[in-house]
């Protein structure tokens, strides 16, 4: 028995039940598999009586899992990353370039330089044996792709993040924020500096951080405020653009806006805040002799990083930052 259990356990089995228990139906689970429900349904039947236990219950339309069925989607989750690190451990040993790489920038980080460093990346001898996958992230949910294995690089994390053995931290640098309006907006008229209770009376946008697991964070709301959420900084630069509410942008970002007139910066009597950021990434294979040294593919970005420009550019709005790229 143990060992029919053993063969139901595939990786393929554990990634059917996390596609339904994510798309939270069997049909829309079948979509993203490339399998028609029938089969799907077919298979975890199968699971299901190897284990013999029920995984999900059926009784509304929604896949809901059960008590059995969330913890094996957990423990599951797991296997699944080990499985991956696994495999990129065996192709760093093989070739030195990793099989993959996952970044996680947050959202504020310019996105034109990102994507300046991913071409040169490629540019880069080898650098095809290496899948790159970039996250764009929100707050918290950086350190979390981080911590949790989805990400071996993160870049934006705030200073105030904890240390966790394993991991890597060095400063990035500091981004100023400004308080910003829309020209029709109320406060534009307002004199200055502007209280926290007379910002407090009008509607305030905010990024809604991209944390599933970690306890997410807020940053500039005022109790009571009525707050309209939204999912990039892009998307708050455009809603504070029509003034839809007010808040904290980065200075960099709202620059050219400003310049144009389509937004004004207000002085706030409690001063603009400046985020100091960071960039981390797993150093297992370096702390522990025994595993795989450190990828070649990580080894180029953090040379990228070592560059003030480099690191002076992610912050910055891009048309006013160049990057110096370092040969390696």
């Amino acid at each position: 028995m143990t060992h029919s259990r053993r063969n139901a356990l595939t990786p393929e089995a554990l990634g059917m039940v996390d596609a339904i228990a994510r798309s939270g139906s069997f049909a829309a689970a079948a979509r993203e598999l490339g399998k028609v429900p029938s089969a799907l349904t077919y298979s975890v039947r199968q699971l299901e009586d190897a284990l013999d236990v029920l995984l999900f219950d059926r009784s509304s339309r929604q896949a809901r899992l059960t008590a059995a069925g969330q913890e094996l989607l957990e423990h599951g989750r797991r296997v699944l990353d080990e499985v991956d690190a696994l495999a990129n451990r065996v192709q760093r040993v093989a070739t030195g370039w990793e099989a993959s790489l996952t970044i996680a920038a947050d959202d504020v980080l310019s996105r034109l330089t990102l994507f300046e460093l991913v071409e040169a990346f490629y540019a880069r001898r080898g650098a095809a044996l290496t899948q790159l996958r970039l996250r764009t992230e929100v707050l918290t949910g950086v350190w979390e792709a981080l911590v949790t294995g989805h990400a071996d690089l993160a870049l934006g994390l705030t200073s105030d993040t904890g240390a966790q053995v394993g991991i890597e931290m060095r400063p990035l640098g500091e981004m100023p924020f400004v308080f910003a309006v829309a020209p029709h907006h109320p406060l534009a008229a307002a004199a200055e500096p502007l209280s926290d209770q007379e910002i407090q009376r009008h509607r305030a946008i905010a990024v809604a951080d991209s944390a599933q697991r970690l306890a997410p964070a807020t940053h500039n709301l005022l109790g009571g405020q009525d707050v309209l959420t939204v999912t990039s900084m892009q998307a708050k630069v455009e809603a504070q653009l029509r003034c839809l509410g007010c808040g904290f942008l980065p200075e960099a970002l709202v620059r050219a806006h400003v310049r144009n007139g389509v937004l004004v910066i207000k002085q706030v009597q409690r001063g603009d805040p400046k985020a100091s950021l960071c960039y981390a990434w797993r150093a297992d294979a370096v702390s522990q002799p025994r595993k795989a040294p450190q990828g070649l593919a990580l080894q180029w970005w953090l040379q990228q990083l070592d560059s003030p420009a480099t690191r002076r550019a992610l912050l910055e709005h891009p048309r006013n930052a160049t990057i110096d790229m370092v040969s390696a």
